[in-house]
């Protein structure tokens, strides 16, 4: 419905501003311009349809989801423009310099809406696939594991299945007798076996014979965390599906796009927001003595370190009781160093830290090329030395100024999970992640919630 009234909106909208209330027909032609319009919006509907935007395996999937509407946006426009040239019709400009542009964004917004909604939803346990997981013990629980840190992603666990390690035949007819019960008790659509350690390939065909075709579906679980969906492709080779995973890869394209991208985002940020800077930074010298904005050492990219900026937050010499007060909170051995209901921040850096004002001047950084808008955010010696071989990798690409843990929960995210998610950027990396990253910074600044410290 959000579909087919944007579209519209879009298309008439168009004749209406470009062509005025009364347009004249096509060309030469008594073809109008409204039938023109009502076909485009047809066509743009059904495109959509055709790429498979409202799939249930896709619609809720952000990238993917939004990546698929503009491909279909992008070559019914294209298609159109080829049949005008050919047929030498003179179609107005319109329809390409207006209708494509606003309906477009207007598409991926009323998506975006009706994500965040869905995801709600499904937080509640609501429109969600009802899942029974099989597998052993081990399985079961670090898929579940994995599951309950999503729980926007439309699966919800509502049974276990155990297969012994020690049977010697896994899967026989009493454990799918027990299934069937367990899937009719539960009330589950879907069953997700959780590894292939205990169970064949025979096995697995076996469990999806005995589901109703339909109505209950069987997921494989592979064993790959953190590896994004466009890495990942599927081919079936002689009846043996292989799952290709490429490797992660930072091509001259993509850097080169990664900093174009920063440096017209800081300069054009640096400039818009010039007034707020010199508001914040009359503020912080007001708040007390001490310089305007503080440089603290970090490591960036390949551990070389560079000079961070930030408007000053705390009284000055705030970093000599740093290791007092951690002790005083029994933190002193923990690799991140937060202190709660820090005393050295001022009044003034207190709202600055709980929305990131604090942060705007590492744009500096970020043009002279020490970080980058996005990606993992940069830490201290002492922080980097609790690094084992897996969290180097986070000093493989430029330090951010926002990252995906910024944005999935910030100050209360675990230093597991904030690994977790610093390599899941460095392994997945794409222009459009860090543009969603982008968005997803301004809307934690705006309402931080208590997260932000």
């Amino acid at each position: 419905m959000t579909d087919a009234l944007v579209i519209a909106g879009a298309v008439f909208g168009t004749q209406l501003i470009w062509l005025g209330p009364q347009p004249p027909g096509v060309g030469a032609s008594s073809i109008g311009y409204t039938t023109v319009s009502a076909a485009l919006c047809v066509a743009w509907f059904l495109a959509l349809t055709l790429w498979g935007t409202r799939l249930p395996r896709v619609v809720g999937h952000g990238v993917a989801e939004h990546r698929l509407v503009i491909a279909a946006s992008l070559q019914l426009f294209g298609l159109v423009a080829m049949i005008a040239y050919l047929s030498s019709v003179e179609l107005s400009r319109g329809y390409f310099l207006l209708s494509l542009p606003v309906g477009t964004v207007a598409l991926l917004a009323t998506r975006t809406a009706a994500r965040s909604w869905l995801t709600a939803r499904r937080r509640n346990g609501d429109m969600s696939a009802r899942v029974v997981l099989v597998g052993s013990a081990e399985e079961n629980a670090r898929v579940a594991a994995q599951i309950v840190r999503q729980p926007g992603v439309g699966l919800t666990v509502v049974g276990v299945h155990l297969v012994p390690s020690d049977d010697a035949e896994a899967w026989n007819d009493a454990h799918a007798r027990h299934l069937q019960r367990r899937l009719h008790e539960l009330d589950a659509d879907s069953v997700l076996v959780t590894g292939g350690g205990h169970l064949d390939a025979h096995d697995i065909r076996r469990i999806g014979w005995s589901l109703e075709p339909g109505r209950q579906h069987l997921i494989i679980a592979v064993n790959l965390t953190d590896v994004a969906g466009p890495r990942i492709h599927t081919r079936p080779v002689a009846g043996l599906p292989l799952v290709h995973v490429e490797t992660p890869q930072y091509s001259t394209r993509q850097r080169v796009l990664k900093r174009a991208l920063d440096i017209v985002g800081s300069l054009f940020l640096l400039v818009a927001l010039s007034p707020m800077l010199l508001v914040l930074a009359t503020l912080v010298r007001l708040s007390g003595p001490g310089p305007i904005l503080y440089r603290q050492e970090r490591v960036g990219q390949g551990g070389n370190h560079f000079g961070m900026f930030k408007f000053r937050s705390m009284i000055d010499g705030a970093d000599a009781r740093l290791p007092e007060l951690l002790a005083a909170q029994g933190r002193d051995g923990t690799p991140l160093f937060k202190v709660e209901n820090d005393p050295r921040i001022t009044p003034v850096g207190r709202i600055l830290r709980r929305y990131s004002l604090d942060e705007i001047p590492q744009l500096i950084n970020v043009l002279i090329g020490q970080m980058s808008l996005v990606g993992p955010r940069p830490q201290r010696d002492a922080e980097v030395a609790f690094y084992d071989d897996d969290a180097r990798r986070r000093l493989i690409v430029r330090p951010g100024m926002s990252g995906l843990w910024q944005v999935s929960g910030r100050s209360a995210l675990s230093w597991e999970d904030s690994i977790r998610l610093d390599l899941f950027y460095v392994e997945n990396w794409s222009l459009v992640g860090d543009i969603v990253i982008l968005f997803r910074t301004v809307k934690a600044v705006l309402a931080p919630g208590d997260t932000a410290h």
